[in-house]
């Protein structure tokens, strides 16, 4: 276990410095776009692109992973909606809650963490799930968010608009690339090479970074929104009006509980469920599935919240729960799957 701690520790340590940069003011909230888009369309591609490209194209094409995840996913959807919905959160906020418990932090955390955890083999079975979170799950729940609306159409328009924003995101292509030169046994060379290697290899301190960035903005324009309240409230109070409410407790404990408890556990069961069926479905393949479930809930979903008109302050306090949470529930997730797991140094 202490191990395991070593290895995890440095990745949290730098998601608690960008949140400290950010909520101290030594990192103005409006560099913080700058930081996303430098992991989003730089860094990040070029490291899934390397990780795809090194990997054998028949662990990249892993069906027994790829119906686990599918399975998994659409159980914990349907059932944080049903639990979800209720007389103060409808649709829209049920379907962004249910996409922050079932899609994990695999780009920005999982994929250097797994690797460095379970080695480069990891990485494969964590590219599946991250392709698949990004082009169904959230595909899925940016429909269902649209259902408030009196407008019949309102999903299709959704579902239109959410595949729109997948052709933009550079990930999934860069995934796609990867899974291309794995196939092809295409590699760069020379400085073409070393371009996307050093690029690779800022990815994970600054996308990590930028959780704490992201966090600590939510944070800081939190309390801004909670100081205008109070100001609303003692202006409006005469008016009979009163300011909108954080979100309770129990609108965001029982998603945490979700992400970081049944998510893996339901990950692990659906995974021996269909190797007893006779899938073949690799004892690697199934711990690195196990831990990308056990992540914290991608920092992502909060900005599609807020563009989409949900409660992002609700969504914003689930992520930053999972994240703090997952610090002492990952590294216990990892040590109950460890047996017989070498786990690398740094």
């Amino acid at each position: 276990m202490l191990q395991i701690f070593l290895v995890t520790v440095p990745f949290f340590a730098l998601i608690a410095a960008g949140y400290a940069a950010a909520r101290g003011g030594l990192l103005p909230l409006a560099a913080i776009p700058g930081l996303n888009a430098f992991v989003l369309y730089f860094a990040l591609p070029c490291m899934l692109f390397r990780f795809g490209a090194r990997a054998p194209i028949g662990q990249l094409l892993d069906g027994g992973v790829a119906l686990v995840w599918c399975l998994s996913a659409l159980i914990v959807v349907g059932a944080t909606v049903a639990l979800s919905r209720h007389g103060r959160i409808g649709w829209n906020d049920a379907a962004f809650g249910a996409l922050v418990a079932a899609f994990p932090n695999t780009g920005f955390m999982g994929v250097p963490l797994l690797v460095a955890i379970l080695g480069a083999q990891a990485a494969s079975t964590t590219i599946i799930t991250m392709a698949f979170d990004m082009v169904v799950t959230s595909s899925l729940c940016i429909a269902l968010s649209r259902l408030d609306g009196a407008d019949g159409h309102g999903a299709a328009k959704a579902l239109r608009q959410a595949l729109r924003g997948i052709f933009q995101n550079p990930m999934p292509w860069s995934i796609l690339l990867g899974v291309l030169a794995s196939a092809t046994r295409f590699t760069f060379s020379g400085p073409i090479e070393r371009t996307v290697a050093m690029l690779a290899e800022a990815a994970s301190p600054v996308a990590l970074f930028t959780i704490g960035a992201v966090l600590a903005r939510s944070a800081v324009l939190a309390r801004e929104h909670r100081a205008s309240a109070a100001v609303a409230q003692a202006l409006g109070s005469a008016a009979g009006r009163s300011p909108p409410s954080q979100a309770a407790l129990a609108d965001v404990l029982p998603v945490v509980a979700i992400k970081l408890l049944a998510h893996p556990l339901l990950v692990w069961a659906l995974a021996h469920g269909v190797r007893a069926l006779g899938v073949p479905l690799g004892g690697p393949a199934l711990v690195a599935m196990v831990l990308a479930a056990a992540l914290p809930s991608a920092s992502n979903v909060s900005m599609l919240a807020e563009r989409f008109g949900a409660d992002d302050g609700r969504i914003a306090r689930i992520i930053l729960w999972t994240t703090v949470a997952a610090f002492f529930s990952f590294p216990l997730a990892a040590g109950w799957l460890g047996q017989g797991v070498s786990t690398p140094s740094l």
